[in-house]
């Protein structure tokens, strides 16, 4: 039914110029998005460690403070 629908809106569109311009920017952006769609996700660069232990100008926590 979905495609006989579609068939019947594209010969209507199809008729006059402005539908045509219709037509190619729905064609431009399904295209668009099929391979946006067909991409693998995109998994975030692994990160390195956040500081090496003994570093003196790492950030400190209040965890490293003095303690009595």
């Amino acid at each position: 039914m979905k495609r006989i629908l579609q068939l019947v809106v594209t010969r209507w569109l199809a008729r006059t110029p402005i539908g045509m311009v219709v037509l190619g920017l729905g064609w431009l952006f399904m295209r668009k998005r099929r391979a946006r769609d067909q991409q693998p996700a995109r998994t975030p660069a692994r990160r390195g460690p956040a500081r090496r232990p003994g570093d003196p100008y790492a950030r400190r926590g209040s965890a490293a403070g003095d303690r009595r």
